[in-house]
């Protein structure tokens, strides 16, 4: 995939205490606006997802947010995104994101950032989508994760060609290189679990 016009990026709605989670928020979201990349995202306005959209906001780019009504308020939705989503469901959210994205980046995050993570990494092993998944491996914060899928492609659970759906990166401008000249290993259902 060599035309990336929108990218998708899970993180959390906490900044985390490292300092450098919200430093690389910052990066990612100017850099998009930098390549002319629209970032696309969970609609927050506070911790990574706020850095994250206030910088590609900053840069000029341009931000879609996309957030469940019920979560309108709880997340505080960012109101200065160039295009609020509102839809029904966390569901709806996810096939909404994914729908408008080129590709999916995670930042650092809790629960709901692994949650969507896992969900894009498992629609590419069914091939409901051909686009790339990368994590930007900030101060290791995705080494733990990085363990396990290589734990559980070692027990059988997910075959070697699944477990590379993940590009992880510590660079930035690498990472998005790597997205950038993604080819698609396909759907082969071997190896599912």
């Amino acid at each position: 995939m060599t035309d990336l016009r929108s990218i998708c990026v899970f993180c959390g709605a906490s900044t985390g205490r490292d300092p450098r989670y919200a430093a690389a928020a910052t990066a990612v979201g100017r850099t998009l606006a930098e390549h002319g990349i629209e970032l696309v995202y969970g609609g927050g306005r506070l911790g990574l997802m706020g850095a994250v959209a206030d910088a590609a906001l900053e840069a000029g780019g341009r931000v879609t947010g996309v957030i469940p009504a019920g979560l309108v308020e709880r997340e505080l939705a960012h109101r200065g995104v160039t295009e609020l989503r509102i839809v029904s469901t966390l569901h709806e959210r996810k096939a909404v994101m994914a729908e408008l994205s080129d590709g999916f980046l995670a930042l650092p995050g809790g629960l709901g950032t692994l949650e969507e993570l896992a969900e894009v990494l498992s629609w590419a092993q069914l091939g409901i989508h051909r686009k790339p998944i990368g994590a930007l491996d900030v101060g290791g914060f995705f080494g733990p994760l990085v363990g396990h899928l290589d734990h559980v492609a070692r027990e059988g659970f997910v075959s070697e060609h699944h477990r590379d759906l993940l590009i992880v990166d510590v660079d930035l401008d690498r990472l998005l290189s790597r997205f950038a000249a993604w080819t698609s290993p396909g759907s082969r259902l071997d190896g599912l679990a």
